[in-house]
């Protein structure tokens, strides 16, 4: 299988490299001439075998309008594109009739993995008609984590469905950082009493009914800086968390820990905390995101 791939930042070059270990043959695009395969996205339509599987990996908002937008004039009818990006799940409804207008496929992934994606797997939330899915699948079974396909891929429901299960993913995620941040700061607040906070995060690994990824990388960022002393307690959001408190209040659901901990965020750029410099913490390890130095 010979697909195509846009955008070659963090999470997609190591995608692409991912695919390339999985037996699929990428083409990929970048506006990078340091990492791009091919130098337009023409180029990249007239490299791939039809009908076309390209997979959209950029930032949400106008620049994936404008790659949609160019991809419906240099693809064909039968085509199919796949965002892979962190798009607002409304987003997909006005691409996904964008695209029909010239008769090309639609679907849209929620991927979540990080730069760890590489190593271990992407975890993948997919929308769209169940013939593109199946279609696509090869794709999917590259990247996701190696298991049971179910424990890494799902199919979601129709167009929009993917970035709505990964928008609510990354909700629970918000809360799940804040609550370890906290637990860091209450802890550290008693050196008194408490000697070895990274230990005693450390000892939470195994056997206890809070041990996950998110807690090992923790004590990883903690093992690196024990302070934090290298990190500002400022923290970005990149959009899921207000969205995942928007959908609460339009569908009346309470959501009180996932929008508490938005709110924290935003707390983060008026002071610094410890527990925000252990949010900063954290979305580095995971995510490659970048952080303020002290």
């Amino acid at each position: 299988m010979h697909i195509g791939l846009i955008g070659l930042g963090k999470m997609g070059n190591n995608m692409r490299d991912r695919l390339r270990k999985g037996g699929i043959d990428v083409t990929g695009y970048d506006p990078n001439p340091a990492v791009t395969d091919v130098p337009t996205l023409a180029a990249l339509a007239e490299a791939l075998p039809t009908p076309r599987l390209v997979w959209v990996m950029v930032p949400s908002g106008k620049i994936t309008d404008d790659v949609i937008t160019q991809l419906s004039t240099v693809l064909e009818p039968g085509d199919l594109v796949i965002d892979g990006g962190n798009s607002r799940f409304s987003e997909d409804f006005k691409h996904a009739a964008q695209l029909a207008e010239k008769d090309i496929r639609f679907m849209d992934c929620g991927v979540s993995g990080g730069v760890w994606g590489l190593e271990n797997g992407y975890g993948l939330m997919c929308g769209g008609d169940t013939a593109d899915v199946e279609r696509a699948m090869p794709v999917f079974d590259a990247l996701r984590p190696e298991g049971p396909r179910e424990e890494g891929w799902v199919h979601a429901g129709e167009v929009g469905a993917g970035h709505y299960a990964k928008m609510v993913h990354n909700g629970i995620e918000y809360a799940i950082m804040q609550a370890w941040a906290e637990g860091y700061e209450l802890m550290s607040a008693r050196g008194d009493l408490i000697k070895n906070v990274t230990g005693t995060f450390k000892a939470w690994e195994r056997g206890t009914v809070v041990r996950s990824w998110l807690l090992e990388l923790l004590v990883k960022a903690l093992e690196e800086d024990p302070k934090f002393e290298d990190i500002e307690g400022y923290v970005e959001d990149s959009g899921e968390g207000r969205w995942t408190v928007e959908e609460a209040l339009n569908n009346a659901v309470p959501v009180p820990t996932i929008s508490a901990s938005i709110f924290a965020r935003f707390v983060s750029r008026q002071e610094d905390s410890p527990s925000m410099k252990a949010v900063a913490a954290l979305r580095k390890q995971f995510g490659g995101h970048a952080v303020r130095k002290i």
